[in-house]
């Protein structure tokens, strides 16, 4: 349950229940409700509620401004009504890639906690083994108590195929329980590779034939006449990834043509009939060969210079962190510490959270705005115990520099790593509690004393360059008749040539009255937006009618060509842009043919938002009727 689920509740219940819903999409910072009966839902409660900014109608659409989190409201809604959202947003931007980051993400990050508390148990019985050897007190890896913690910390990677057969089912729209139905079967104990081969060593002992074999994997009689290829599901990852995608496919068909009176039983009778052998068949055996190539490649890479590999994953970790492509190699590492005992993947990014909060910490030393040193330090404590996206996101990443100088840190503490070898046992403890993954299990910490030289090398290499190198940017500036104050400013260029005029003359509503942002309308003269400051796209429609920027200083701007021109599903647009790219200030955004879309009949009035104004002292819009793409247009004051 999402932390908008009592919202869309509310919201659902508002629009005349989930009877009354024909269909829901979003565009950028609104619900676009097509309902049954738009007289029985109930306006001003909308209007009134916490988390709803306002209702429009327009359109044939009943539309409940939100903001810009719709996405996650969206979500919620659709799964409360029960309803096939038909977003206009693809996840993550649309392309394969970044869709396939999208899946891990959501497959992994709902049990990362638990994960994380397992990992720390196994660390801590570890330690126990550790201290044992030193004669302390009798602690062995054959006592009860270690048997016990062992059982709890193990017992997530053991049966990990449940676990993720329930998450990846809710990713991918599949009933939950056939997802754990489908994990269980993945860990059940005779149709494992070990179990198979001690079956193909009997039979042979009795003289049978001799058993089946594909690809040289070892394969235990036939599934109505097809070579079954033994493998071991036991503490996988990916594989029942794309088993449940599978599976979901199957239902959806399913659905489609069993009669809704006996769908209860017959649905997951036909999937998991269909599913899992295909599964043990075929996706199993292909995505496990392509798994262990995969790890392959990365010890290659390892074993080629392990300094380099080092260097590069301590280096560029936070940034990975930042677009959500750690993904890509977060699963690797679990599937690896799963099934082999150990894994080096992830050891070199180690030292990169502590870089990050020992240059919060110098920074705290050499801040001016008191505002953005309070900050400091609940960001250093959360930094201490590995949770660094308040660091990254409110104070180093804006200033720039003293990012860069963390990324150096994490570089030389990777390389330091992989020198020594440090080899990681248990996936889960962050932070300092982290340390604990590189004891073995029979207790040896040489590994963990490593971790620890890490933990000094990162801070010190990224609290000494920001303590020689950088200087506040933040400019004093004395306010006539006050006591001087500190007073930072960003200037926001015109990203449209034409004739300006307040926002509050809109025709849309929810523009004219502020609500979504403080800002200014634009009249285009020419087709064409452009970057009104140097930062990143934070969010781009496969419409292509709007855009959301976020500056390097934090800055949320949202740029929204015409007025119901979503309904056009991109016709005479073209962006030249990705969302997640960086940009420049002038550089081409987007392309729109200004004269079909008003021979089209839609309004092209441009409003220009930002939509982040509680951040701001003022927004401040420029008095000038006519501007190009070079001239200042806002200005928003800190």
């Amino acid at each position: 349950m999402g932390k908008y689920h009592e919202l869309a509740e509310k919201i659902v219940t508002n629009v005349g229940g989930k009877d009354n819903i024909n269909s829901l999409t979003h565009c950028i910072t609104r619900l676009r409700f097509k309902l049954k009966d738009e007289s029985i839902a109930q306006d001003e409660v909308l209007k009134n509620m916490d988390g709803v900014v306002t209702v429009m109608k327009s359109g044939g659409q009943y539309q409940v401004v939100i903001g810009n989190h719709v996405p996650d409201v969206f979500a919620e809604v659709i799964d409360v009504a029960g309803i096939s959202g038909d977003s206009e947003e693809s996840a993550s931007g649309g392309n394969l890639f970044n869709r396939l980051i999208d899946i891990l993400s959501g497959c992994f990050q709902p049990f990362l906690g638990a994960l994380c508390a397992a990992g720390m148990i196994k660390g801590l019985n570890a330690l126990l083994v550790f201290i044992g050897t030193r004669g302390v007190f009798e602690y062995t890896t054959t006592t009860g108590t270690y048997v016990m913690l062992n059982a709890i910390g193990d017992s997530i990677f053991m049966f990990m195929p449940v676990i993720l057969g329930y998450t990846s089912a809710k990713k991918f729209r599949l009933n939950p329980m056939i997802g754990i139905v489908i994990g269980a079967a993945l860990c059940y104990p005779t149709i494992q590779g070990s179990a198979l081969q001690a079956a193909f060593t009997a039979t042979a002992a009795e003289g049978a034939a001799a058993p089946y074999s594909l690809l040289g994997l070892p394969a235990y009689e036939t599934f109505l006449g097809i070579p079954w290829v033994g493998a071991t599901y036991t503490s996988s990852v990916v594989p029942i990834i794309f088993i449940v995608a599978f599976a979901a496919q199957i239902q959806r068909l399913a659905k489609s043509i069993i009669p809704p009176v006996i769908q209860t039983f017959v649905v997951p009778f036909m999937v998991l009939l269909i599913s899992l052998p295909v599964g043990f068949l075929v996706i199993g055996p292909v995505i496990s060969m392509l798994t262990d190539l995969l790890s392959s490649g990365f010890q290659s890479l390892m074993d080629f210079s392990p300094v380099m590999y080092g260097l590069l994953l301590g280096f560029f970790w936070q940034v990975l962190v930042i677009f959500g492509l750690h993904w890509s190699v977060v699963p690797l590492n679990i599937m690896q510490i799963t099934t082999l005992g150990y894994s080096q993947v992830l050891v070199a990014m180690f030292g990169a959270s502590f870089a990050q909060t020992a240059v919060v910490a110098a920074m705290y030393f050499k801040l001016k705005d008191q505002k953005l040193k309070s900050l400091c330090p609940p960001a250093i404590i959360s930094g201490i115990f590995g949770v660094t996206e308040p660091a990254i996101y409110g104070i180093t990443l804006p200033k720039k520099m003293p990012f860069f100088y963390s990324m150096i840190g994490g570089s030389v503490a990777g390389a330091f790593l992989m020198i020594n070898g440090n080899t990681s046992y248990t996936s889960g403890g962050l932070g300092v509690f982290g340390i604990f993954n590189y004891i073995t299990p029979e207790g040896d910490a040489r590994g963990m004393w490593i971790a620890i030289a890490a933990i000094l090398i990162a801070a010190t290499i990224g609290f000494g360059l920001t303590m020689a190198f950088w200087k506040d940017d933040t400019v004093e500036e004395a306010v006539e008749g006050q006591t001087a104050m500190t007073v930072r400013k960003e200037v926001i260029t015109s990203p449209i040539e034409g004739t300006i005029a307040p926002l509050s003359s809109a025709q849309d509503e929810a523009f004219a009255q502020g609500i979504l942002g403080k800002g200014i309308l634009i009249h285009p003269s020419k087709g064409e937006v452009v970057a009104p400051f140097d930062g990143t796209v934070m969010t781009l429609f496969p419409t292509k009618h709007a855009i959301g920027l976020i500056s390097e200083n934090g800055l949320e701007l949202l740029i929204h060509v015409g007025l119901d021109t979503v309904q056009l599903n991109g016709t005479y647009f073209e962006a030249h842009v990705q969302q997640g790219d960086k940009v420049v200030r002038g550089q081409k955004l987007l392309s729109f043919d200004k004269d079909a879309l008003v021979k089209a009949g839609y309004t092209i009035e441009t409003p220009v938002l930002v939509t982040n104004t509680a951040d701001y002292l003022d927004i401040i819009e420029s008095d000038k009727k006519e501007v190009v793409c070079s001239d200042d247009l806002i200005t928003a004051l800190v």
